[in-house]
């Protein structure tokens, strides 16, 4: 394992490419309505992106087709942008990277399309809860399995949801997937002890019922095994002296939102 540590200046070179990336979600998520295609999210994503002068991390990355991956419902990461319409009471999986200057930032917000079901909104609620806790982990002295055990126990222990294993976060920087891997489960104070300059991309992917996954014919998306909801939710975060810095800080937008209405 080789992980890459990074300066300060080059952190706040990804934190560029992570404002793109927000601004990149706000606008998906002023477009997520009944009726909007996936197709039609992956390219005004893809012209926003590259109007900022950056390129879609994901565009190409392995053969994949699309800007983004878009994963409704029971999909629970990769999808491939199409013709599936959204529908009232979808939940939605969107995730995004952006490169900028050489750097990538990488980020995924679940949706509601309309009003949801109870369960959907707890499980949105769970899985976003899951992540800021993970992020309280990501100082220095700390290990990655700090990181696991806080997602695990509150998204199984504490709301009897699953955490999908085979599906692991990562390093990020020059590249897309960097050394560690960065499981969403795991025992407080094992694995990779963190040191500042680390950079991860932490990202809980959760359902509704049990945590066995398989891969849809595409070769691309993952659903459920059991067809039950499933969520993901993801931040880029430095590991730094002063603490974690989150490099994609979507959830400040969204809260300025609740605040304006």
């Amino acid at each position: 394992m080789a992980i890459i540590k990074k300066t300060p200046e080059q952190i706040e070179q990804m934190a560029a490419a992570g404002e793109v990336l927000v601004r990149t979600l706000d606008l998906l998520a002023s477009k997520i309505r009944s009726g909007v295609s996936t197709l039609e999210l992956d390219q005004a994503a893809e012209r926003f992106i590259r109007s900022q002068g950056c390129e879609p991390a994901f565009k190409g990355y392995h053969g994949f087709p699309g800007s983004i991956c878009a994963s409704p419902n029971s999909m629970v990461v990769h999808g491939i942008p199409g013709d599936y319409r959204l529908e009232r009471g979808d939940i939605l999986s969107v995730d995004v990277g952006v490169v900028k200057d050489g750097w990538v930032a990488d980020a995924a917000r679940t949706f509601p399309v309309g009003s949801i079901s109870p369960v959907a909104e707890r499980l949105l609620a769970v899985t976003e809860e899951s992540l800021h806790l993970a992020v309280a982990q990501c100082v220095p002295g700390k290990h990655l399995g700090d990181i696991g055990h806080a997602v695990q126990h509150h998204v199984e222990k504490e709301n009897g949801f699953s955490v999908v294993r085979t599906l692991v976060g990562h390093g990020v920087g020059r590249q897309m997937h960097e050394d560690p891997q960065v499981p969403n489960y795991g025992k407080a104070g094992t694995g990779v002890l963190l040191e500042a300059g680390m950079v991860l991309a932490v990202e809980p992917m959760v359902t509704v019922g049990q945590r066995d996954v398989h891969v849809g014919e595409d070769n691309w998306s993952i659903y459920s095994d059991d067809g039950s909801l499933a969520a993901h939710f993801e931040f880029t975060i430095a590991v730094t002296p002063q603490g974690p810095r989150i490099l994609t800080p979507w959830h400040q937008a969204k809260a300025g939102a609740r605040a304006a209405a």
